[in-house]
């Protein structure tokens, strides 16, 4: 008998066998990526302008390639801004093809984060295996001040993901005994520097360690090897720098935040040993703010510089011009003890640093002694030693550096993102081995080390956030599941229930995770709020402002500097939509539509309709970009008419305030029907 239905075949027949066919470790990987991805580019469209000191220096470049090579701060090319070029080149490419919008110029940086992830993944799986591979690049994935710094236009996400290849090129040096790949480490290296200068720096010794102690060459060989290695670093390094200083001061851009003019200076100053002690000071006598200490002028915030007095008002706003009070952002020194806290060992275990990336340091430094441990020590160094002299070294040498260091912000700890997840990932395959070898002492060391771990993570979230039943539910789990492992490793019966124990494993690493994960989300969520010096969610202290104090507040959290508290004193200015649209329509053909005090109150002018704008201070104010005599030939020479004094001239450029009080006539608010914000407009007229 013939059936009046016929089967029907699958439209794509293969399909199902090849997802039948994916590994699980393949879809594992997919879904860590993914994950990342979500928390780096939700919304992103939320970042607005992002940092609009970066992002007009963007728009400044696509004006002209003058402009472009030297990284200009405003379209006139006053001034750089005070940084290498490269990671603002290639956000200026992004911006070229896509227009010049905050989440275009994030999504370099967000790409960057996302594919460091994989690569991360590679590295470590290669030698330590599937699980480690995997839990290295979990980790990465949900480290809540990459994720903060990877939804910014800051450089940083570029500098990690150019300092994470040259770690896979000195990999494969010591492997493979080529050059090529050490070269190429270096170049990258030198790369990395034309980012964000002396931080790339901070892994290579690690990388040349790396090189030495674990390739197969002679010890003669490989300090040439790597003396070659050093010159080709700093060949890359400061071409770019010592092309600029050759360049006659008259054709260029001043040299923003440097002491001298000199991009040489800038990165040995400021941007170089400026950063350990804390004595790098934008321009050549950098302003002192309240209390005299000397204000922070990069990464998009700093006060302007005639800030010698202020207090904050209950809705965290300052008046009178001042500067945040001792414990606020930019209190006790330079850097702010408010944002880094103070200098010692335990700086980065401790508010306000912790929440950026502490809450699982303590198990990656733990777990460089145990892979020491895990073998025996051979020269060349075997694979497990040389991870530690590469990861571990760069992460100790890291912590070491942002414990003493003097002046930074609490986003320079992304570069410890990398180095922390992969000693995570490579102390969990010592630990596979040793619970092979001795189920036991594997067991207690589990137990211990995660229970440390997450009473540790537990405190530190109530300084924040209090204890949420979640917290309190993952506790209970990791303790439940700690009791099962040190059960089945003790007791006889149990022993031949192997995946007890695995599962028991993968239940504390998975709770070893819920609180940074959280903290991540939390920083995808919160990430808009603070688009001038992004960090990490900051719990039930997220109001916008500042405390007078520096102490807790009534629920029990510490005061620190707040994910909103920087929105309403960046990108303001002292430049009205009023005030504008009079300067753009009588000056038309000019090179400059307004010479200003700072960039403060011109980048967001600069964005709006992409005119030039004289920073006669720089970013904040105290750079020598302008004397008297070149504002006089400005004048002259039909580039420049109006100038707008803020109240910082006369402190910050005597002379100059001088000679517009000579020279140029004071313009009614009236004549534009509105209010110039705070300060006094000049009209100069060539004599």
């Amino acid at each position: 008998m013939t059936t009046l239905i016929q089967p029907v075949a699958p439209a794509h027949p293969t399909l199902r066998v090849r997802l039948r066919t994916v590994p699980l470790t393949t879809i594992a990987i997919i879904v860590i990526v993914a994950v990342g991805a979500f928390l780096r580019l939700y919304n992103l469209s939320a970042v607005g302008d992002a940092n609009t000191y970066y992002t007009a220096a963007v728009k400044s470049m696509l004006q002209s390639w003058h402009n472009f090579f030297y990284v200009v701060a405003e379209p006139g090319g006053s001034v750089t801004v005070d940084k290498p070029p490269l990671g603002l080149w290639i956000q200026a490419i992004f911006a070229f093809f896509l227009g010049v919008q905050g989440w275009v110029v994030v999504l370099p940086q967000a790409l960057a984060g996302i594919i460091s992830i994989p690569i991360l993944y590679h590295l470590i799986k290669k030698p330590f295996g599937t699980a480690a591979g995997l839990f290295a690049a979990l980790v990465l994935a949900l480290t809540p001040v990459a994720i903060a710094v990877e939804r910014n236009n800051t450089m940083d996400g570029t500098l990690i993901l150019t300092l994470l290849l040259a770690a896979w090129a000195f990999i494969k040096a010591t492997e493979s005994g080529k050059l090529r790949y050490l070269w190429l480490g270096a170049v990258l290296v030198g790369l990395g520097f034309n980012i964000k200068m002396m931080q790339a720096y901070l892994p290579l010794p690690a990388f040349f360690a790396l090189y030495f102690l674990g390739s197969n060459h002679k010890i003669s060989r490989k300090v040439l090897h790597l003396a070659a290695a050093a010159v080709i670093v700093l060949t890359v390094s400061l071409s770019w720098a010592v092309a600029v200083d050759l360049t006659p001061a008259d054709q260029r851009p001043y040299i923003g935040s440097s002491e001298n003019n000199s991009v040489l200076n800038l990165i040995f100053g400021y941007n170089g040993l400026g950063r350990l002690t804390g004595e790098g000071t934008p321009g050549a006598a950098q302003s002192n703010g309240a209390n005299g200490v000397a204000v922070e002028s990069t990464e998009g915030f700093a006060p302007p510089a005639n800030t010698t007095s202020g207090t904050a008002t209950d809705d965290g706003q300052l008046r009178d011009g001042g500067m945040p009070p001792t414990g606020g952002m930019m209190g006790g020194g330079v850097g702010g003890t408010g944002e880094i806290g103070s200098k010692g060992v335990l700086r980065l275990f401790t508010t306000p640093l912790v929440n950026e990336i502490g809450w699982l340091l303590p198990l990656g430094l733990a777990s460089i002694a145990l892979v020491v441990v895990s073998q025996k020590v051979r020269y060349p160094l075997g694979v497990a030693h040389q991870a530690v002299v590469l990861w571990g070294g760069w992460l100790v040498t890291c912590v070491t550096f942002f414990s003493i260091a003097g002046f930074f912000h609490a986003y320079y700890l992304s570069i410890l993102g990398i180095p922390l997840a992969a000693m995570l990932g490579v102390g969990l395959w010592a630990w596979l081995r040793l619970r092979a070898a001795h189920p036991r002492i594997g067991a207690l060391l589990l137990v211990m080390g995660a229970g440390l771990t997450l009473a540790f993570q537990a405190v530190t979230a109530a300084n924040y956030i209090g204890q949420p039943v979640w917290l309190i539910m993952t506790l209970a789990v990791a303790t439940a599941a700690g009791a099962v492992m040190l059960i089945v490793s003790f007791v006889p019966r149990f022993n031949r229930r192997p995946m007890l124990t695995y599962v028991a494993a993968i239940v504390i690493a998975g709770a070893l995770l819920v609180t940074p994960g959280f903290w991540s989300v939390q920083t995808t969520l919160a990430s808009n709020s603070n688009s001038a010096l992004p960090s990490a969610y900051s719990g039930q202290t997220a109001q916008a402002g500042f405390r007078d104090d520096g102490n807790r507040d009534d629920g029990g959290n510490r005061a620190v500097p707040t994910n909103g508290g920087m929105g309403g004193m960046m990108g303001t200015g002292s430049l009205s939509d009023e005030l504008l649209a009079y300067l753009d329509a009588n000056t038309q053909g000019q090179r400059y539509m307004v010479a200003v005090s700072s960039s403060h109150e011109g980048d967001v002018a600069v964005l709006k309709l992409g005119r030039g704008i004289l920073f006669m201070g720089g970013f904040a104010g105290s750079d020598e970009v302008v004397t008297a005599d070149s504002m006089a030939a400005l004048v002259k020479a039909g580039d420049l008419s109006y100038v707008l004094d803020s109240g910082s001239l006369s402190r910050n450029k005597p002379e100059v305030a001088e000679w517009l009080k000579a020279n140029c006539s004071v313009v009614d608010s009236s004549a534009w029907g509105g209010s110039s914000g705070s300060g006094t407009l000049y009209q100069c007229v060539a004599s």
